[in-house]
């Protein structure tokens, strides 16, 4: 399948419903944007290697290259997400289970945030697309094979992250046990703004990838295609989908930076550089093998791990019950609202 901008304007103009899918996809992009990339620079700043403002420009154009060139060069994140589900073969009904599958998004991230349900929208998008094939096609909707990444993201991102942040921030000091601390401080203070641009690029080629995937497969529904086998991503679309994320970390986050990087575990600058580097790693890795993960759960992870090398009372345990939440509600409830949405929208249309 192959389709230029031009015909992809046209469609959108002469198609309500992928008009719709589009404005909504763009929409959950430019929050998780907006959300989750300033995960990314919240040790940076809480360490006070950056300005807020100039972390968040940093982080702005990372994520823009992020999902542009990590996408151009390995798609799988995307694939994973294209073929987790099997709309069927009526790709007038799939796009409108895809719709609605979207609009669950929306639905249950303002009822989580009503109740203080923590959330991910990854995880949001991935119990959507679920509740929305099973709605349209049964239990046969869901390719298991693809769909058991998200479990084993699920717990890799927990232990990579714990791990990994934990031997990165003990080799450092072991290494830098000796050495003039001033000297130290001043080397990684600029490796931690290496370390939140790795991290910035990261979380735009984990995230940007999976709306990506959602994205394209509601081009070629309108197209008349019942799935995205042997197809290629076009430029245009990785840039659409790069800016509109670029944009929404440019919006900012405050609130999210002191909530990751000061309420969590206190940070010095070389465990933020450790944080940076671990989880990079590990979402390097993950998006390396079509795992889709949340990037603030390998993050805050890290976090962890690296603040356990000082001590376990360090930790706020009280993060890893929100992660739990997260995964113990999104699923079922974001799933059933999509289930819902999805034959409510098809009896509509």
């Amino acid at each position: 399948m192959g389709i230029s901008l031009a015909s992809f304007l046209q469609q959108v103009t002469s198609n309500p419903v992928l008009a719709i899918t589009v404005v909504l996809t763009l929409g959950v992009i430019f929050v998780n944007g907006w959300t989750d990339a300033p995960n990314a620079i919240a040790t940076c700043v809480t360490t006070r290697c950056m300005r807020v403002r100039s972390a968040i420009i940093m982080s702005a154009i990372c994520n823009f290259f992020g999902v542009l060139i990590m996408t151009h060069i390995n798609a799988s994140v995307a694939s994973t997400i294209s073929n987790m589900v099997d709309f069927g073969g009526d790709t007038t009904m799939a796009l409108v289970a895809l719709c609605a599958a979207l609009f669950s998004i929306v639905v249950y991230s303002v009822g989580a945030s009503i109740f203080g349900i923590p959330t991910s929208e990854s995880h949001s998008l991935i119990a959507g697309l679920t509740g929305a094939a099973i709605a349209l096609g049964g239990a046969g909707g869901v390719n298991m094979n693809e769909w058991i990444k998200v479990i084993y993201g699920l717990v890799m991102s927990l232990l990579f992250g714990f791990a990994i942040g934990w031997a990165t921030a003990k080799v450092v000091t072991v290494i830098c046990a000796g050495l003039d601390r001033r000297r130290t401080d001043t080397f990684f203070k600029y490796a931690q703004i290496f370390g939140a641009a790795t991290m910035s690029f990261m979380h735009g080629a984990q995230d940007g990838q999976k709306f990506i995937g959602v994205l394209f497969l509601g081009v070629a529904f309108a197209s008349g295609q019942p799935d995205v086998a042997g197809a290629v991503i076009p430029v245009w679309l990785m840039v659409l989908c790069s800016a509109t994320m670029g944009l929404g970390t440019s919006v900012g986050g405050e609130k999210i930076i002191k909530s990751v990087g000061m309420d969590m575990v206190k940070l010095e600058k070389y465990q933020g550089f450790s944080a940076d580097l671990s989880s990079s790693l590990c979402l390097l890795v993950m998006t390396v093998l079509g795992i889709p993960v949340s990037t603030t759960h390998t993050k805050t992870s890290a976090i962890m791990g690296v603040g356990a090398v000082r001590r376990l009372s360090a930790i706020n345990f009280g993060v890893v019950k929100d992660m739990m939440l997260t995964w113990i509600f999104t699923f079922p409830g974001c799933g059933i609202i999509s289930y819902a949405m999805a034959k409510l929208f098809m009896f509509l249309f």
